[in-house]
């Protein structure tokens, strides 16, 4: 049987112990975002195979929609359905109320700053997104400007233009979550000159 002889014995083990249960705690939410995304790409391959809409875990209130690339950056975000909090705690997402990704009209997708949008700060404009739709149909985006705005001064402009816009909190930086302040690209959909 085990025997600690003193007081000092006890608090060594139960701070490894603690110690113990922070690092598995801290671990587990990295491990969930890898496991969560390699469900994301399942979900969207199957969604571009079948055609329909494909849930990445069976308790799962979203599905993917669409894919958003930027080659510049290295960058590739499964984009799902709805914008509550329980879906851009796993990528970024449609908000329901605008036109669907690589479609004509504004479609906007907003995400965490920290997260799935934080290369939203190293897009410049001219920079090109790709956005491939879950009919498989794939849109090229340019950026046309970063602009910063108080979240109480956002409205949805409504156009028949295929527009994109992303939306993330401001600064990137910041301490604590939410804020005042929203990062907001806006990209065109680059047309062939004639």
């Amino acid at each position: 049987m085990f025997r600690v002889k003193n007081k000092w014995g006890w608090c060594a083990y139960v701070l490894i112990l603690i110690g113990a249960i922070v690092t598995i705690k801290g671990a587990w939410i990295p491990a969930k975002a890898v496991l969560g995304q390699v469900l994301l790409e399942r979900a969207w391959q199957e969604t571009l195979l079948t055609q329909k809409l494909v849930k990445p875990w069976p308790w799962a209130d979203t599905w993917p929609i669409a894919k958003l690339s930027c080659e510049r950056l290295g960058v590739h975000r499964i984009v799902l359905e709805g914008a509550s909090g329980e879906v851009l705690a796993f990528g970024p997402g449609h908000q329901q109320d605008t036109v669907l990704p690589a479609t004509s009209g504004n479609s906007v997708i907003v995400g965490h700053r920290d997260t799935s949008f934080s290369f939203l700060r190293n897009l410049q404009q001219g920079d090109l997104l790709l956005v491939e739709n879950r009919n498989g149909k794939k849109v090229e985006y340019l950026v046309q400007q970063s602009i910063i705005k108080n979240a109480d001064e956002l409205y949805l402009v409504r156009t028949q233009e295929p527009w994109l816009t992303l939306i993330t909190c401001y600064p990137f930086d910041a301490l604590t979550a939410g804020g005042e302040k929203r990062f907001l690209i806006f990209a065109e959909e680059k047309r062939e000159k004639s």
